[in-house]
């Protein structure tokens, strides 16, 4: 299982800058979320193991109407922390049929220099995960069993 922890460790040990992403200095791949209330978000794609072991590491801020998805070849129950992440986040989790199997609402940015973050992960298997501002998810009426609308890049 990779999760972005992990791959961000397997960056780090072969020599790669888990840091600002080398092959992904052009603009991003964005693709529109639908959520329930209506409202689109506008989500960077993660979808290569450096994109994903990145994420929005180093970012200062992030509009309430943009995100960062993640897209995985299987489900799996993925694992993910808060290192290097100096904004706090909302963090859902969706099945195969983009339906919403877990939520860790305002997770907090973890400022440790070792590895030691705290880990959040699904109880099942998930093959998306949409990361957005802290806070924002309630107000996009988004909870379990809500099914997203996007399209796969």
């Amino acid at each position: 299982m990779f999760t972005r922890m992990t791959v961000a460790g397997l960056l780090l040990a072969t020599g790669l800058s888990a840091g600002i992403p080398q092959a992904d200095a052009a603009a991003p791949q964005l693709i529109k979320v639908l959520t329930p209330s209506g409202t689109v978000i506008q989500a960077e794609v993660a979808d290569t193991p450096q994109k994903r072991a990145t994420g929005l590491m180093y970012r200062d801020h992030l509009e309430k109407d943009r995100g960062m998805m993640f897209f995985f070849d299987q489900a799996q129950e993925w694992t993910f922390w808060m290192k290097n992440t100096k904004i706090s986040l909302d963090l859902i989790w969706m099945d195969e049929k983009k339906r919403v199997i877990h939520i860790e609402r305002s997770v907090p940015i973890c400022t440790r220099t070792d590895d030691s973050c705290p880990q959040y992960r699904p109880n099942d298997g998930a093959m998306y995960v949409l990361e957005i501002a802290a806070g924002t998810v309630d107000g996009l009426k988004i909870e379990k069993g809500t099914k997203l609308q996007f399209a796969n890049p």
